[in-house]
């Protein structure tokens, strides 16, 4: 099983979000930008995992360790959250043990 990938342990930082009602349908204009913003995270290393919880209710997002600020940045820009779609979010740690 030591093949398997997983996280190193290190206290990583977690965004979640909660998503608007009818989140599918009313993401669809900034989708394509929201997905982009994702990428160019994770392509800086910051991001290591993202994705929508349930029929896109909410969404976690994993960040590098010491990553809040980059995480912080991430919201601000993020096009779900500048138009709306996110009505409240959240950061915290995740202890990584094993």
């Amino acid at each position: 099983m030591s093949d398997r990938p997983s996280l190193e342990p290190a206290v990583y930082t977690v965004l979640f979000y909660d998503y608007v009602d009818e989140m599918v349908q009313r993401r669809a204009p900034f989708r394509d930008a929201h997905l982009d913003h994702v990428r160019t995270a994770k392509d800086r290393g910051e991001l290591l995992n993202a994705g929508a919880i349930g029929e896109a209710e909410s969404a976690v997002f994993v960040f590098a360790p010491e990553a809040d600020q980059a995480a912080r940045a991430f919201v601000s820009g993020d096009p779900y959250v500048v138009n709306d779609l996110v009505p409240t979010w959240r950061l915290t740690t995740w202890n990584v043990v094993t």
